[in-house]
């Protein structure tokens, strides 16, 4: 995209003011969606088409502002809305600019729900709750058969703020902290390099060998696949890396030097020492 924030919204405060929006703006309102799910709002984009321009994104912000303008009446304000943006590859100066049309409207962006590695991070980086999907999940949600791998490590180089939850099927990798009030759930393992706090869960769907590493744990909750628990007081004067896993008797936290050399995992047992 060549055009600024600015640019993009003056843009769209010219489309508006028209008496008859364009027929491309027509085509991209009809494509938008904003549904109801309980508590939550969720917003649909249309699907990115092949050789879609930066005038053909504009048009789909110009869209949204219409559509909130004819039928946003019915939103009570202040509900939270999730943005499916599935497959479609967003940087924080387009979620910045969904998010200015939303709160225009008095509704908050809150969640970002994606399959692309780079838009979960650029959501994250801006503070905003993260779900990623598998590619396979369809925009109204029907249901796919599960695959047997997990999803490729998210990245993310940059500290969870409270109230920050990231979704991801795989695992997590954060370099920086997780403040109290941030949360990670992963399908996979989560490695923080950094000081872990707040709400971990690790193998999210059943892993019971996922494992939760950081360099300082200091947790209000740990939970690896179906087990929960909760970190131990903090001992200020032990500084190192620091492993969380299932092993006999529940989850315990031990230090991460030679953790493969000394440990492996048994099944319906968990990690136990080599003997």
């Amino acid at each position: 995209m060549d055009e600024t924030k600015t640019g993009i919204n003056q843009e769209i405060d010219l489309e508006t003011e028209k008496i008859e929006p364009s027929a491309s703006v027509r085509s991209r309102y009809t494509q938008i969606h904003l549904k109801s799910e309980g508590e939550k709002l969720v917003l649909i984009l249309p699907k990115t088409g092949a050789g879609e321009t930066s005038q053909d994104w504009t048009d789909i912000l110009t869209g949204l502002k219409y559509y909130l303008r004819n039928s946003g009446q019915n939103c009570p304000a202040r509900t939270p809305v999730h943005l499916q943006a599935n497959d479609r590859l967003m940087d924080t100066r387009q979620l910045q600019a969904i998010a200015t049309i939303l709160d225009s409207a008095e509704l908050p962006l809150h969640t970002i729900q994606t399959q692309r590695r780079q838009t979960a991070v650029a959501a994250a980086t801006m503070g905003y709750n993260v779900e990623q999907m598998q590619s396979n999940a369809t925009v109204f949600g029907d249901e796919q058969p599960l695959p047997s791998l997990l999803a490729e490590p998210l990245y993310l180089k940059t500290t969870l703020r409270s109230g920050v939850e990231i979704r991801h099927p795989g695992t997590v990798i954060v370099m920086g902290d997780v403040n109290p009030g941030g949360s990670i759930v992963a399908d996979g393992d989560i490695l923080v390099w950094g000081s872990l706090r707040g709400v971990a869960h690790a193998g999210f769907r059943g892993d019971r060998a996922a494992l939760i590493m950081a360099l300082r744990i200091d947790l209000t909750q740990l939970r690896i696949a179906e087990l929960v628990a909760r970190a131990p007081a903090l001992n200020s004067d032990r500084i190192e890396p620091e492993i969380a896993c299932i092993s006999e008797g529940g989850i315990r936290i031990i230090g991460a030097y030679n953790f493969s050399r000394t440990y492996t995992f048994k099944d319906k047992v968990g990690w136990v020492e080599k003997r």
